[in-house]
C-alpha cells in the first residue's frame, strides 16, 4: 500500500458515507442503528462516516432510543407533505437535521413540488431526479432554487439501475448547471460490478466518483460512460488518487446499508489506510 496516498485520501472520502443500516437490504433495527452509529463515527473511520438516514415515520420511535446529539437525514416518503410532522418532530430531539430527501410524487407538477418545499426552511433538501421526460425541469429548477438532486442508482429489481449512457448524461446534466448530488441504492461496491446473486449490473461508487470528477473537467458523454464500466481496481484506485477535492463538492455522499464494508474496499484498494478499520462495527 502507498501509505503516503491512503493518508491523503481520506481528506477525499470525508463524510462520503450515509449510514443507510435501517433500509433494505441491511434493515437493522432503530435500537441498533443509532448506537452502531455512534460506533462508526467513534471508529478509526469516523471521519468518513455522514449522517444516519432515516424515513420520516421513524422519528416518531427515535426518541426512545437516542440520548447524544446526532447528525440525522430525513427521507420523505409521503412527499413533501411529511416535511412539517418531521421538522416539528426533530425539535424535540437532540438532533440536527442535515438535510431531506424528497421525490417529486407523480401527481404533481413540478412547480407545485418545488413550492411545497418552502417550508423545509434551512434544512438542505435533495430532490430524487426522476427517470423520465421531468428530468431537465427538476435539475433546472433545482439549480434556481437551490436544493440540490438525488441520483437513486439501483434497487430490487435492474430495472431500477441506470444504465452507464443514462447515468453519466444525469452527472453531465447537474455538473452543467451547477447542483450538487447525493446518490442512494445499488452502490454496494467501490468497483462496478456484476452481483453473483442476482446478476444485476451495479455501479461502483468509485467509478460515480471519477464520472464527477471528469464531468467537471468537461469530458465527453463517452469518456464519462467509460469510466463508470470501468472495473480494473488497480487503475480506479490510481485515477481516483488524482481525483481534485472539488469533486466531492459536487458529488456529497451515497447511501450505504453498511459501513464497514465500503471503508474495507477503499483500505483493499490503498485508498485509506488498514487502521481506518478498527474499531468498525460488526454484524
Amino acid at each position: 500500500m502507498d501509505l503516503g496516498r491512503a493518508g491523503a485520501a481520506v481528506s477525499l472520502f470525508r463524510g462520503f458515507l450515509d449510514d443507510a443500516a435501517v433500509f433494505p437490504p441491511g434493515l437493522k433495527p432503530l435500537d441498533q442503528a443509532v448506537p452502531d452509529h455512534a460506533k462508526h463515527l467513534a471508529s478509526g473511520y469516523g471521519e468518513l462516516v455522514g449522517p444516519l438516514i432515516l424515513a420520516a415515520p421513524a422519528l416518531a420511535e427515535l426518541g426512545a432510543v437516542v440520548s447524544d446529539p446526532l447528525d440525522l437525514a430525513v427521507t420523505a416518503p409521503g412527499g413533501p407533505a411529511q416535511l412539517p410532522d418531521a421538522l416539528g418532530r426533530a425539535a424535540d430531539l437532540p438532533v440536527r437535521l442535515v438535510g431531506f430527501e424528497v421525490a417529486v410524487p407523480a401527481e404533481s407538477s413540478v412547480p407545485e413540488f418545488f413550492r411545497a418545499l418552502e417550508v423545509a426552511g434551512d434544512v438542505p433538501v435533495f430532490v430524487e431526479i426522476p427517470r423520465d421526460d421531468r428530468r431537465a425541469e427538476v435539475i433546472a429548477t433545482c439549480a434556481k432554487t437551490g436544493h440540490q438532486a438525488k441520483f437513486r442508482t439501483g434497487g430490487v429489481q435492474a430495472s431500477l439501475y441506470p444504465d452507464e449512457a443514462e447515468l453519466a448524461a444525469a452527472v453531465l446534466a447537474v455538473v452543467r448547471a451547477g447542483v450538487p448530488f447525493k446518490a442512494t441504492a445499488g452502490l454496494h461496491h467501490a468497483l462496478r460490478n456484476t452481483d453473483p446473486s442476482t446478476g444485476f449490473e451495479q455501479h461502483g461508487f468509485l467509478n460515480l466518483l471519477l464520472a464527477t470528477a471528469a464531468a467537471r473537467c468537461e469530458a465527453s458523454e463517452s469518456e464519462l460512460v467509460a469510466l463508470l464500466a470501468e472495473r480494473d481496481g488497480a487503475r480506479v484506485a490510481e485515477l481516483v488518487s488524482e481525483v481534485d477535492p472539488g469533486a466531492r463538492g459536487v458529488f456529497r455522499s451515497f447511501g450505504t446499508c453498511s459501513i464497514d464494508e465500503p471503508v474495507a474496499e477503499l483500505a483493499d484498494l490503498g485508498l485509506v489506510p488498514a487502521s481506518a478499520l478498527e474499531g468498525g462495527v460488526t454484524a
